[in-house]
């Protein structure tokens, strides 16, 4: 029996999260991010409305310059525990549409519904899954269905925003075909320029190269690269309930010297970490980051707290005092990553650290 699996993705969610909170922002560009303090800002955009998109601002965009592009646009500050709290509630009502979940991001997830409905009848099943997210939280998402997670992921992206897109087993090959290298998640700048290299634009293009000459190039991840453009990757869809670790990175569109933008962007990702900790039910007692500079050299750091915690934070902070050692090198960072380790599932009253 051929697999049916969804991949939903909520539209814009930290923008949409605050329009539902005010919805006289409905239709205006919105911006979450740092203050933009009349365009003398140092931060970063978080997240963009389509709004906002449509007219040149993005996420990871210096927040100065989507000042000058849209100085009338709504600017808002993130309210992370919020935007958890959201979360936390979708992740909840997708699982009840799912036999087996699996929490991607704050606002992604993959379901496999193999056994809760077939090919034939999926279109209505995956309509009833947005109908429940939008009558339960006010948001709209996106949704892909393929035999796989990783066709079903780039189904999910073709028709943004409140999207619909369904690819039964035998038309994957040719729903991939046509579509850019870069639609497949983890093929950046770098590898999309060495496929281009050999000639591979297209999905189709990689899927019909000589796998031993993807690896020449590629190395290891040519096999895992070629699966996923073949239509045939079948990594199950699970949901690991005691995980090792949790973990969130974000790599700069463009290199980054700015402190303050590093600060503001390290924040965004260990809040991320807090808020997959806590929907995860999951105490910490090490908390890391990860920093990659120019030239992919990369350094990692942590540190053992006195107890085990699920406090937001006691993870800022600690990210913020791990990655201070690294200040003043004067080297443009690609990417910032924080991870929170050595998980429990908390018994009582959660701790924190003295002040």
């Amino acid at each position: 029996m051929d697999r049916i699996v969804f991949h939903v993705d909520l539209d814009s969610f930290y923008t949409s999260v605050e329009v539902r909170e005010h919805p006289e922002l409905r239709g205006k560009p919105v911006i979450v991010g740092a203050d933009p303090k009349g365009g003398k800002g140092r931060g970063v955009v978080m997240a963009a409305s389509y709004e906002a998109r449509a007219q040149g601002v993005k996420a990871g965009m210096p927040i100065s310059l989507a000042w000058r592009k849209l100085p009338d646009a709504v600017y808002k500050r993130p309210n992370y525990e919020l935007y958890g709290t959201v979360s936390e509630n979708v992740m909840s009502t997708l699982r009840e549409f799912a036999d087996k979940f699996e929490q991607a991001s704050i606002d992604e997830a993959y379901l496999d519904v193999t056994a809760k409905t077939t090919w034939g009848v999926v279109r209505d099943y995956a309509l009833a899954v947005k109908m429940r997210v939008r009558e339960r939280e006010g948001l709209t998402c996106s949704l892909g269905a393929a035999p796989n997670k990783s066709t079903a992921k780039i189904a999910a992206t073709q028709q943004k925003p409140d999207g619909l897109t369904i690819v039964p087993p035998d038309q994957v090959k040719s729903f991939l075909a046509t579509l850019p290298v870069n639609a497949i998640s983890g093929v950046g700048e770098k590898t999309e320029r060495v496929l281009a290299e050999l000639g591979i634009r297209t999905i189709g293009d990689l899927a019909a190269y000589p796998g031993a000459e993807l690896t020449k190039v590629l190395g290891r991840n040519a096999v895992w690269l070629w699966g996923i453009a073949a239509g045939i990757e079948e990594l199950p869809v699970e949901e690991r309930p005691d995980p090792k670790s949790i973990s969130v990175e974000r790599t700069f569109e463009h290199d980054v010297t700015d402190w303050s933008v590093i600060l503001e962007t390290l924040d965004s990702v260990a809040d991320n970490v807090y808020i997959r900790a806590r929907n995860a039910g999951m105490a910490y007692r090490l908390v890391g980051i990860k920093i990659r500079f120019e030239g992919f050299r990369t350094h990692t750091r942590d540190r053992t707290l006195p107890t085990w915690t699920l406090d937001r934070q006691i993870v800022l902070d600690t990210a913020r005092e791990l990655v201070a050692e690294f200040k003043g090198r004067e080297r443009p960072v690609r990417m910032l990553g924080v991870r929170v380790a050595n998980l429990q599932t908390p018994k009582g009253r959660q701790a924190s650290l003295p002040g």
